[in-house]
């Protein structure tokens, strides 16, 4: 099953519907500036990303997508990731951690 999910959410993307796809998830948002990238991460446990504003380069083992608005992506627990945002007016992206076998996103 691939990582990413393209237009998973309506835009303008509307954190409570995110929430209620995630329970148990924490839940927070990042607001990027232009070229901004978080490399390299391992996390412990699963974490959703969904892209609000912008676009980001998203990679997620050995899978990469330019995700836009609406758009989901799924990372297990022990998968290197990587995030860059490519536009030149920054990104804004909701994301969370949990388990994914609790969730309906």
């Amino acid at each position: 099953m691939s990582a990413f999910r393209s237009n998973a959410y309506g835009v303008p993307v509307a954190p409570d519907a995110i929430r209620a796809d995630f329970p148990g998830f924490t839940f927070d948002t990042y607001i990027d500036p232009p070229g901004q990238v978080w490399a390299d991460f391992v996390h412990g446990s699963d974490e959703f990303v969904v892209v609000a504003v912008g676009q980001v380069e998203i990679e997620v083992g050995s899978e990469r997508s330019l995700c836009k608005p609406g758009d989901l992506v799924r990372i297990p627990a022990g998968v290197r990731h990587s995030l860059r945002t490519t536009n030149d007016s920054g990104s804004v992206w909701h994301y969370g951690y949990g388990k994914f076998e609790n969730s309906h996103g």
